[in-house]
């Protein structure tokens, strides 16, 4: 099986803070690899450490079948970063962006604007292409930011929580994007916080946490280490929601939880929800919704950790979350 990333024992100190303590990780060649956890778990810390933007204190790692310490220039030129902040000159137009960022990777002038040009309108973004940045909504610049990492045509990609601050239609729109470049032979390693994204796009799946990896493997998988099934109810008449919790309490033998009328509950049996219909009915509850579902990603970083991932870990306050990405990225390339 060809790995585009490999990583052992990656260790990364900031004073009294240890960011990340001993990650390893395998991503293999045209997948998207998720790395999910909460703001400073280490997310960005990773990518920055196999982008040979920050060095390791300890550990080794390849990316692209270079070592991150002996051919870091090879690294540089392999990949493509898009940091959690959109990274373009909002004075300059769309197609200025992108021109620059071709010249400084060493492009013609006639290179680089037509890749300019290419990537505008795969990127929807033709219409605005003389347009300064600044005059750009926000999935508009996440899109040019996007497209500026890979003007260079990277085999890799790094994702640093893309999607950061973008309503739910740009959001999705990013999501095919990214289809879209694993399809073309891209290899996405993705940062996120987001549970939904990372079910919807990652292949596989680390869950990063005060900067170890306490969980690895596909969606699915993790998902079944959680075991068992939720219930999920919803009465007709909101009159109804005592008997109803009383007889998943009795039918179950757990506690119910509340949230806008909907009622779940941890099942195990595979006779329980036939149990709870006649018990209803019984009853004479009429219900609007009855499912039965496995774990999601939420329940499943919620096991593992012990909180959930959208919570900001306010120990990891020494990791650096923010940086010029683009701009020392372009410099180790041209270094």
């Amino acid at each position: 099986m060809s790995h585009a990333i490999r990583a052992e024992g990656l260790v990364k100190r900031f004073g009294a803070t240890t960011a990340l303590a001993g990650v390893d990780l395998a991503v293999r060649t045209g997948s998207v690899f998720g790395l999910l956890g909460p703001n400073g778990a280490g997310k960005t810390t990773t990518v920055r450490v196999l982008a040979t933007l920050l060095s390791p204190d300890a550990g080794t790692a390849t990316v692209g079948g270079y070592d991150i310490h002996r051919e870091a220039h090879q690294v540089r030129q392999t990949i493509g970063l898009t940091g959690q902040y959109a990274s373009v000159d909002e004075t300059l137009t769309g197609t200025e962006n992108l021109l620059l960022i071709g010249r400084l990777l060493g492009m013609s002038r006639a290179d680089a604007r037509a890749r300019a040009r290419q990537l505008l309108t795969d990127f929807h973004l033709a219409d605005a292409a003389d347009r300064a940045a600044k005059t750009y909504s926000g999935g508009m610049r996440r899109r040019l930011d996007l497209a500026a990492s890979l003007v260079g045509r990277p085999r890799l990609l790094f994702l640093d929580e893309p999607t950061t601050g973008l309503d739910p239609r740009s959001r999705t729109e990013l999501w095919g994007i990214v289809r879209d470049l694993v399809d073309s032979g891209v290899t996405v390693l993705l940062t996120t916080q987001y549970l939904e994204e990372a079910d919807q796009l990652a292949d596989e799946i680390a869950v990063v946490d005060h900067g170890r990896v306490i969980a690895y493997g596909p969606p699915e998988e993790l998902k079944s280490r959680v075991g068992g099934q939720t219930l999920v109810v919803r009465p007709a008449d909101p009159a109804d929601l005592p008997v109803l919790l009383a007889v998943l309490r009795d039918v179950t033998g757990a506690e119910p939880q509340l949230n806008q009328q909907i009622a779940t509950v941890a099942v195990s049996g595979g006779d329980t929800l036939p149990a709870v219909v006649r018990r209803l009915d019984e009853a004479e509850v009429t219900v609007a919704e009855l499912a039965l579902r496995g774990a999601s990603l939420d329940e499943v970083f919620l096991s593992l950790t012990g909180h959930r991932a959208e919570e900001p870990d306010a120990d990891r306050a020494g990791e650096p979350e923010r940086g010029d990405s683009r701009a020392d990225q372009l410099e180790g390339a041209r270094a």
